[in-house]
């Protein structure tokens, strides 16, 4: 669907990095080098002149104190103008999404013709922290006149002082953790600890078959591994191809040891990764000789009180999106929902499939739709191929923009969750 200007913003090829879990292949990577390789890796596989391109957009969701702007570090690659302008976004777990629908509002107005949009994530990386007390000292001993000023400043230091300060993946709000909000919703929602087992297997075994079929690695840029440079990663660590729903039972649950149905088993890994895609106006993608893998019909987000049901965004995004793409979820032939715990995935496919729901939280006659799960990620999602946050947006993008490639879909959907209640939905198009 064009613009009211006639403008229509096409995505143009995408890829990623292999996505691994933290600690594991990619420790050695911080987010910058991540970010750098999925969009050198991209300018080769579309050929783009990088002179072509008129600002880049990534998503971070843990940015490093010394490079706050991964973005800008991107578009200082030595195959870019040193001019290409760059900024960085955090909008959660959805940040390469926005990335993306960032690039599609920057050309629907006219202001540019190619974006590369995309997100990254290095989670064996994060910043550690000082205690707020540490750091006064540190500032105080800065500004000493003389060494003797600076050593009684030291000396007020405690050991207490010196326990470093991690950032939590928790809601700065209500102190909940993301895992626990996805038990709160098992338990309300009366999401079943076998129910979520099933999904999570599902997951691993459908990344299994895209894996083994090439489709998901057909996205990925083989990564050789620092120091050496000897091993190279050309696919996902994370899928448990040999898993099975009796291994998963056995776990324990990882929020509520005594009433809890969450586990590691069926939810996703803390993952290293960086996602790139290239958007361009569907002129300058024809002038350039490029045909589109599909193009955005619309998006939208929402938010929720994160002291509720701090995932169910995206049930409240993904009507507004179709909405504004004047179109019904019976149109989508594809589906593409991120995975960040199964009870999330289930809580929110109870949503758009109740009646009840949709009167009473969104004023609607009847449900969103009933979803088929014969199109619901088909290459499996996050929970098996992994999590990096500010990078799955842009994975999923270039996944279901392909799929909707080989089977000549019409319209797709995007579905993310994202901290502080938020939701993110994204409509793609072919024709």
């Amino acid at each position: 669907m064009a613009a009211p200007n006639g403008r229509r913003v096409a995505i143009v090829a995408g890829c990623r990095t292999p996505f691994a879990k933290s600690g594991t292949v990619l420790k050695d990577l911080g987010a910058v080098e991540l970010a750098r390789l999925a969009t050198r890796e991209l300018l080769q596989r579309s050929e783009i002149v990088p002179a072509e391109v008129d600002e880049v957009v990534f998503g971070q969701v843990v940015p490093s104190a010394l490079a706050p702007n991964v973005a800008r570090e991107v578009s200082l690659l030595p195959h870019f103008p040193k001019t290409i302008p760059a900024y960085s976004l955090n909008r959660a777990c959805s940040s390469s999404g926005q990335a993306v629908a960032a690039a599609y509002d920057q050309i629907v107005l006219g202001h540019a013709d190619v974006v590369i949009a995309g997100g990254t994530e290095s989670l064996s990386d994060v910043p550690i922290l000082h205690s707020k007390r540490f750091s006064e000292v540190l500032v105080q001993a800065s500004r000493a006149k003389s060494l003797g000023a600076r050593l009684a400043t030291f000396a007020r230091v405690r050991p207490r002082d010196l326990v470093p300060v991690a950032p939590a993946i928790a809601e700065p709000s209500t102190g909940e953790t993301m895992g626990q909000s996805a038990e709160k919703m098992a338990k309300e929602n009366h999401i079943s600890r076998d129910a979520q087992d099933r999904f999570a297997l599902r997951s691993h075994q459908l990344a299994a078959a895209g894996t083994g079929d090439g489709r998901l690695t057909a996205e990925i840029a083989p990564l050789f591994v620092p120091p050496s440079y000897a091993v190279v990663v050309t696919s996902d660590n994370g899928i448990r191809a040999d898993t099975s729903l009796e291994q998963m039972a056995q776990l324990k649950p990882a929020f509520d040891r005594d009433y809890g149905s969450v586990t590691a088993a069926n939810a996703s890994p803390l993952t290293d990764g960086a996602s790139a895609v290239l958007v361009m106006s569907d002129e300058a993608a024809r002038v350039l000789g490029y045909a589109p893998l599909a193009y955005v019909r619309s998006y939208a987000v929402a938010a929720v009180d994160p002291g509720e049901q701090l995932l169910m965004g995206p049930a409240f995004a993904v009507p507004k999106a179709l909405e504004r793409a004047k179109i019904e979820w019976k149109d989508l032939d594809l589906v593409e929902m991120h995975e960040a715990f199964a009870s999330q995935v289930l809580s929110n496919i109870q949503a758009f499939e109740s009646d009840r729901w949709a009167r009473e939280r969104l004023g609607r006659s009847g449900r969103i739709g009933e979803v088929n799960r014969d199109t619901l990620n088909v290459m499996g999602g996050s929970i098996a191929i992994g999590h990096p946050f500010g990078a799955t947006g842009g994975r999923l993008t270039t996944t279901l923009a392909n799929e909707m490639v080989r089977r000549d879909a019409q319209f797709g959907l995007i579905s993310i969750c994202a901290q502080g209640g938020m939701g993110f939905a994204m409509v793609l198009e072919r024709r």
